[in-house]
């Protein structure tokens, strides 16, 4: 999310900001106020003691005291002192482990959001922001919960409760005590605003931060190869030493605070002794009360000072809430139907009418007036009215010139992206009118840019499969890795139960893609979309592969993204794609004939020219030669 984005979220104030987690707090709430109401019970307990210790002394300044009162005093401050510490434990107890159970469910609730927004959502967000809001943003929600809002209650309370004792052992005293309040209170507006900026920027610059590892992380390899590493850790400096500075500037702003709320009831504090000595001097309070009411105020000074930290763990929670609801909020425009349509036997017949699809400039598709996502208008549309049927059970090859639209295409079938006009169809079904689960148990997909998770193969390969335990689920997987000719994987140090690094960097190109290709035929789809599957291979591999796909594609509909000739061998029929719209269909020699814009492609292609079988044809590349 981008610095720009981010200037333009509203602020709210923190009541507002802070009452939204209602609905999520409340099944804790019991516990919370409970924990709440234990707190303030040991607060009073700490505000009693002065009072105890004002009548001994009293009692002992008096002719004639018993040594036994001094005992019996001590056995109340003891008592008091002990139930106080008791307070705060069963305080912990109280709101701690709900607290942490909160913090999980949150993190559940978001994690299954992010899986439910739509692919335009996460074309917008960096990684680390995600990361960053799912796990620090509510950790510290968990921690100011269980903490500080219980606290700064608590704080709020003792030094109410305070003042009114401290006005009832003397109102000369209290009223210089209550001198220091008032440039407190308007500092304190002051400090919330600049400690509140500071705090949104601080967190979204550890967002960004965290982006930055992770793609030097996934990009190691580029890193180190092109001898970027110093460009790279400048790159990471700069944005760590901006997150410091701001960081600085919240401790700073934090500094000064605790310096006023510290320095000037201590000021106070001073005056009133010089001036509670001389009322004690003339009769007006006695010892005893001149005692209790500096312990008073010692404990109510003792909040006051923390009210620093305590705020500011109040704003730091405030934005952490904000952060998390800009990702709650986020609407889910890839939805299941109102009235949903279900194929129990399909067929796999694949039409595209009239399809239209555009990005808005910030990656997202736009509403349109029917409520479905409408385009960025002519001039931003990457389809402009495709028109295409793809038989049950045909291969039907995909071919254009980079920008034309082919990849995209293919992820509006099991609706990654919503058409922004027109409408895909299976069995004459729109998918808008199919639930999402079953629209994605029907349609298997495989990327060019190959993606695994850190788990074994066998979890891999078996991601989409309709049934994942049981001789069934091993009988699919040995023909998908066969298939794929992805054998490999039982000479893996596990075999198939090997784990994969992150994103299956430990394998070669080569073997994450036929892995990921042994996925989607793995998962028995009645649609079939690959994305150039077989880039990354050798040409005598890629010679097995495709042999082994005619024979398992014979009764899947098939729509393949054709980056070289090999490829096309693969398709009954083949689509040429130009600006955003079907140009021709036909067969691979069909269009070699009638397509001059088709052999260009052809012969834009990587790889050498080959016949429908695969194996080279000299009398098609004379062709290409004088296409080029």
């Amino acid at each position: 999310m981008s610095a720009g984005m981010r200037q333009q979220v509203p602020q709210s104030s923190f009541i507002r900001s802070i009452a939204r987690l209602g609905p999520i707090v409340r099944p804790i709430v019991p516990r919370l106020v409970l924990g709440l109401v234990v707190a303030l019970a040991g607060a009073a307990l700490a505000l009693s003691i002065p009072q105890v210790l004002r009548r001994v002394i009293d009692e002992l300044v008096r002719p004639g005291t018993q040594p036994s009162a001094v005992w019996w005093a001590a056995g109340v401050v003891l008592v008091l002192g002990a139930a106080e510490a008791g307070m705060m434990v069963l305080r912990r107890r109280l709101v701690i482990e709900p607290s942490v159970r909160l913090e999980r469910e949150m993190r559940l609730t978001m994690y299954g959001h992010l899986q439910d927004l739509p692919v335009a959502f996460h074309d917008r967000w960096g990684s680390g922001q995600l990361l960053s809001r799912s796990v620090a943003d509510l950790g510290f929600l968990r921690r100011w919960l269980a903490f500080g809002a219980i606290f700064l209650v608590v704080s709020v309370s003792t030094v109410a409760l305070g003042v009114v004792l401290l006005f009832s052992i003397s109102w000369q005293l209290a009223l210089i005590f209550l001198a220091a309040a008032l440039p407190i209170m308007v500092y304190g507006a002051v400090f919330r605003r600049r400690f509140s900026l500071a705090t949104r920027r601080s967190q979204d610059q550890a967002g960004d931060l965290a982006t930055t590892v992770e793609e030097s992380v996934h990009g190691i390899r580029v890193l180190k190869a092109f001898g970027r590493a110093r460009e790279a850790l400048e790159n990471f400096a700069e944005q760590a030493e901006q997150l410091r500075d701001t960081e600085v500037a919240k401790a700073r702003h934090q500094a000064l605070f605790s310096l006023v709320v510290t320095l000037l009831p201590e000021l106070a504090l001073g005056a009133g002794l010089v001036t509670g000595i001389w009322l004690a001097s003339t009769g007006q309070i006695s010892i005893g009360s001149l005692a209790a009411f500096f312990a008073t105020a010692a404990a109510v000074a003792q909040p006051v000072e923390a009210s620093g930290m305590l705020v500011g763990m109040a704003l730091t929670a405030k934005t952490a809430v904000d952060r998390h609801f800009e990702v709650m909020d986020a609407r889910r425009t890839v939805i299941d139907p109102a009235e949903p349509v279900h194929l129990p036997s399909p067929r796999g017949a694949l039409t595209f009418r009239g399809v239209r699809f555009g990005f808005a400039h910030d990656g997202a598709a736009r509403p349109g007036a029917d409520g479905t996502e409408a385009g960025a208008g002519p001039s931003g549309e990457v389809l402009r009215g495709v028109d295409l049927e793809v038989r049950a059970g045909e291969t039907m090859a995909l071919v254009g010139a980079t920008g034309s639209g082919k990849s995209t295409l293919l992820q509006l079938v099991p609706r990654l992206y919503d058409v922004t006009g027109g409408a895909v169809e299976i069995d004459g079904v729109d998918v808008r009118r199919l639930p999402l689960a079953e629209l994605r148990s029907l349609v298997a997909v495989a990327f060019e840019d190959t993606i695994l998770f850190s788990s074994s193969v066998r979890d891999n390969v078996l991601l989409g499969a309709p049934v994942r335990e049981g001789p069934e689920a091993e009988a699919a997987l040995e023909e998908a890795l066969e298939v794929a000719q992805a054998q490999f994987a039982h000479s893996l140090p596990d075999g198939l139960a090997t784990t994969i690094g992150e994103e299956g960097l430990s394998l070669s190109g080569g073997q994450r893609q036929r892995i990921a290709l042994a996925r989607a035929i793995a998962a028995k789809p009645a649609v079939l979309v690959l994305d150039d599957p077989l880039s990354a291979l050798d040409v005598a591999t890629e010679e097995r592969v495709s042999a082994r796909l005619r024979d398992a594609l014979a009764h899947v509909t098939t729509l393949i993204v054709a980056h070289r000739p090999s490829t096309v061998a693969l398709a009954d029929r083949v689509a040429l794609l130009r600006d955003g719209v079907v140009e021709d269909v036909g067969t691979h020699t069909e269009l070699l004939g009638r397509s001059a814009h088709y052999r260009w492609v052809i012969a834009s292609l990587p790889a050498g020219p080959r016949d429908l079988d695969g194996r080279a044809d000299p009398d098609l590349d004379e062709t290409l030669e004088e296409a080029r």
